[in-house]
Order: structure tokens, then sequence, then C-alpha cells
């Protein structure tokens, strides 16, 4: 007894001793790497959790720890410090977080982002009401949208934080789409007027020039004025032809034909392939023609249609 008596009191000195050199810590190891010590793993555990996994942040749908650090509780001389701040920004560095917004498309063309599904089906409701005419003539869907770089997202289209912001954007985005449909022919978009000018004479109409019902619309304007294309497109002709004089004929998708009359000079030529905004010809007043002005036509598989659906409205 006496001698367990001893025994026990020495191993007491021992670890005294050894307290006074040495402190228990933890020893953490990331992916197999030792970055440093911890005082208390419970304590950093729970840091971890409520900054970095849980982190209050809005539109977060979760956050990826690729490697969670490891722990060994260990001796480390007193002159050894702790560094649990660079333990945390690696971990936090390397942590990757996936937000998620609520996306709202018109006709499949992004419009704009929300925060929450409540947010987007009010959004979506409200435009639909108050704009019922509009919106009769467009596809607007939701879906949920992840991404990991939210920052961007701010930067290129604005996240709505409330319905009216989203109302408003949204909106802009109705009408654009629905300019655009109104404007759009078997796929192909006439998105600009052919030349700036006053219209003299309509599609249908019965005058005493001609024998027959006006098949285009005519656009007075001064001599040499710039004629463009109205929509893409591919130059199928390129010159005189009766009592159109000097024409352009722009070939488009679907059996989809303009055509561009009396033009004192022809730019464009067969071949060309041509945007709409790109210069084709001059107004003038060749073949019948009683001024200056361009005789504008739609064709659809040959048969003329009325340009004033589509354009000059």
């Amino acid at each position: 007894m006496k001698l367990l008596k001893i025994a026990i009191g020495s191993l007491i000195i021992i670890l005294a001793i050894m307290l006074l050199k040495y402190k228990i810590v933890y020893k953490v190891t990331i992916s197999g790497q030792e970055v440093g010590y911890v005082s208390n793993k419970y304590k950093f555990e729970k840091l971890i959790n409520e900054q970095i996994i849980n982190k209050n942040e809005s539109n977060i749908a979760y956050v990826n720890i690729s490697a969670f650090p490891q722990y060994k509780l260990v001796l480390a001389s007193n002159s050894e410090e702790t560094n649990e701040e660079e333990i945390f920004n690696k971990i936090d560095n390397e942590a990757v977080t996936t937000y998620k917004l609520y996306e709202i498309a018109v006709d499949g063309n992004i419009a704009v982002y929300v925060n929450s599904v409540e947010e987007a089906e009010a959004t979506v409701a409200s435009i639909k009401n108050d704009y019922k005419a509009k919106t009769d003539e467009v596809d607007i869907s939701v879906r949920e949208f992840y991404t990991q770089d939210i920052n961007n997202i701010n930067a290129t289209v604005q996240v709505a934080s409330t319905v009216e912001t989203a109302e408003v954007e949204l909106l802009e985005v109705v009408n654009s789409q629905q300019k655009i449909k109104s404007a759009t022919l078997d796929g192909v978009y006439f998105g600009v007027k052919p030349v700036s000018g006053t219209i003299t004479s309509r599609f249908g109409a019965n005058e005493s020039i001609r024998d027959h019902t006006h098949k285009g619309m005519d656009i007075a304007a001064p001599y040499g004025t710039k004629i463009v294309a109205a929509a893409d497109g591919k130059v199928t002709y390129s010159g005189t032809m009766g009592g159109y004089g000097n024409l352009i004929i722009i070939t488009h998708e679907n059996g989809i034909q303009t055509y561009y009359g009396h033009c004192s000079k022809l730019i464009a030529k067969v071949g060309d392939e041509v945007k709409a905004g790109d210069e084709i010809a001059k107004v003038g007043s060749t073949g019948f023609s009683t001024g200056n002005h361009l005789h504008f036509e739609i064709r659809k598989n040959g048969s003329q249609i009325n340009p004033q659906k589509y354009l000059y409205k």
C-alpha cells in the first residue's frame, strides 16, 4: 500500500511537471495535411456549422465542404500557439456555396430572378391580372435556378427583392416579347423599318394611278435616302423589273420575301447575306412612279400580304 501511494504521488508530480511544459490541444488535419491546432474541438465545430454550413445568408440552398477537418487530441508545447482563425478561413475559402433563386422567363427568355417561389407566383399572377391583353400572347414560366456565382447574377440580371420591382422588369420583357411576336411572320422577324418617311399609299388602296388594289405600301422619302433590309435574309434579285424599276428582292425563311422597288441606286448584290438594318439601296422614282418613294412588299409563297401587320403600325 505504501508503495502504491508513492507511485501515485510520483505520477501526479510527473503530470504536474508535464503540464507546466505542455498543454492539451487538438491537432487538425484536412485531406491528410496537418494545418494546425485548436484548443476546443467542439467550439470550433460549432463555429463551422454556424458561420459556414448554416450561415445566415439569403438564397442559400446548401454549402459543400469538400473535406471536413479531422481532430486528434495531443500534447503540444506551451509555446505552440493555436490557429483557429487561420484554419477557419481555409475551410471557409474552400467551401462551395450553392444559391437557389426563382427564374421567371418570357417565351423562354430570362426576364428576372426573384428570391422565393411565393414571390415568383405573386409576380406572375399580378402581371397577368393587370396586363392580361399583353400576357395572353406570351408564355410566362417559373423554375428553380441554382448557381454558385450569385455575384455574377446580381451584375447581369437584377435579383428582385420585391414583387413590385420584379413586376416592372417583367412587364418590360413582356412588352418586348409581344412586340417581337407581333412583328414576326413564320419565324421571320421584321425588326427594322426599311426607310424613314411618310406613308403615301397603303396595302389594298384603290387609286387612279393603277387598275388594281395596291399590293404593297409606299413610303415617301427624299431622293437618295438610305433603304435598309427589314429582316435578315439573302438577296435573290438586284436589278430592273418592269413597273418596279430598280428592285431588290430579299428571300427570308419559310417562303417569305421582301420587295424594295423604285430605287435610284442598288447597293446589295445577288447572293449577299444581309442583316436587318443593312443598307441595300437608295430611294428613287424609277419604273412606274409618281415621285421619290420606296414601294415595299412582303410576300409569303409568292402572295402579297399587308406589310402593316408587321411594320409601320
